[in-house]
């Protein structure tokens, strides 16, 4: 029976996106998409984050009861909200950043973290660490936070989100031993970036993709 992947997501692009990204290497999954963006633009308003990851909790478990044989969220920015629901399903739950983290931590000590949206940077500090400390590593971690981009990306003016993220892809990429493009919405750069900075970029959706393709193999 093919495998029963839920996405949820709280940008509606990535919605589009990851159709795309089942339909190219998944072709014989079963996937269906959740979509909330009150959640993320509710956090960058200032909500109360326990409020949100509240929020989060449902929408998690609506998709695990809806037959999903793993759920993915896709939002950087609500990965507490994740974690709170491992404890309420026995369905596997991913945050999209969770093989990325893993492999960050095994390429460098000094890790760069790329954000555009603010409420990224604290969830992403944090998985981060976390992952150092299941692999037994220390890192420190390089945060820069472009909210400029943010915001034309929003406007819908990808030009100057990209602009704006290359440049400081380049800065960060300087200090740092591994560069993580820690939101999605970045993930289109990857390349571009990799050309300008001699650090490894990278990216959550290919590795994201990796990780579902062996979770979706036949025991």
């Amino acid at each position: 029976m093919a495998a029963r992947i839920a996405f949820v997501h709280t940008v509606g692009f990535l919605a589009d996106e990851f159709r795309r990204l089942m339909r190219e290497q998944m072709p014989d999954a079963d996937p269906f998409h959740v979509l909330n963006e009150s959640l993320l633009q509710d956090l960058l308003r200032g909500a109360e984050p326990a409020t949100v990851h509240r929020r989060v909790v449902d929408q998690v478990l609506l998709a695990a009861d809806a037959g999903a044989d793993i759920v993915v969220m896709t939002c950087s920015s609500t990965s507490p909200g994740v974690d709170i629901a491992r404890t309420m399903s026995t369905k596997p739950i991913l945050k999209i950043d969770d093989p990325m983290m893993a492999q960050a931590v095994m390429q460098g000590s000094r890790v760069g973290l790329l954000c555009t949206a603010t409420s990224t940077v604290a969830p992403s500090t944090a998985l981060l660490q976390a992952h150092a400390a299941i692999q037994g590593r220390e890192v420190s971690v390089v945060p820069t936070i472009n909210a400029q981009a943010y915001q034309a990306l929003m406007a819908g003016d990808r030009q100057t989100h990209d602009r704006l993220v290359l440049e400081s892809a380049v800065a960060l990429g300087a200090q740092v031993d591994v560069l993580v493009l820690a939101q999605a919405s970045l993930a289109h750069l990857q390349a571009a970036i990799r050309g300008r900075v001699s650090a490894p970029v990278l990216a959550s959706p290919s590795l994201l993709m990796e990780e579902l393709k062996r979770r979706a193999q036949p025991a």
